[in-house]
């Protein structure tokens, strides 16, 4: 027996043995490896690129909406524009007639607001009422309507747009027995006599008694 030759076959043997368990392990472990499935993230991501490729249609046809939109402002404008050119001037003719037309308009209306209205006047105060008769404001008499009408007042329309300081400077030319007056209601008074307000001047007047504030 060569033992030469068997210490050869003792190196080699388990060396062949150590390399196909190893080949053997490697096959085994590949095949149970276990394989991931991506399918489901693949299908969200075709989904989701699917709806940003819908988004993006309707982007661009919100942009082409906007430009046509654009297009037809500046074709409305243009025609605007054409059309303030075609219509001709208003002379100062016209406008001047339009004018006087609505001035003599208000003056009537006004004169008509503020018309003496005697019977109105009678049937609040129950006695028969004379136009721009000052003894009607509450605290004139017939001496200081004298020296009202000595003054340049003689209507309810001026005793109404007189300052308190001129009717005091009026009362005072009389010397101090005028003093006791207190004119500070009377150009309010004359106001709603020139304006016709008789049931308000006659509840006023019965609240405050001589005319006093």
């Amino acid at each position: 027996m060569n033992f030469e030759n068997m210490s050869i076959w003792c190196w080699i043997i388990p060396l062949l043995v150590g390399l196909i368990c190893g080949i053997l392990g490697y096959l085994l472990g590949k095949g149970s490896t276990k394989v991931i499935d991506n399918s489901a993230e693949i299908n969200s991501l075709k989904a989701n690129n699917t709806k940003l490729n819908a988004q993006l249609a309707e982007l661009n046809n919100l942009k082409a909406s906007n430009t046509k939109l654009k297009a037809d402002l500046d074709a409305c404008n243009q025609k605007v524009i054409a059309a303030s050119k075609a219509v001709p001037p208003t002379t100062s003719t016209n406008l001047g007639a339009s004018a006087t037309a609505a001035s003599f308009a208000v003056g009537a209306a006004t004169s008509s607001a503020l018309a003496f209205d005697g019977a109105a006047a009678k049937a609040a105060f129950g006695k028969t009422v004379k136009q721009d008769d000052l003894k009607l404001v509450e605290g004139i008499g017939p001496k200081i309507e004298g020296m009202f009408k000595d003054h340049g007042i003689k209507t309810w329309k001026a005793l109404s747009e007189a300052s308190l300081e001129d009717c005091q400077k009026i009362l005072d030319t009389g010397g101090t027995r005028y003093k006791i007056h207190d004119p500070a209601s009377w150009p309010m008074q004359a106001k709603m006599c020139y304006e016709g307000k008789w049931t308000e001047l006659v509840k006023w007047q019965d609240e405050h008694k001589h005319g006093k504030l």
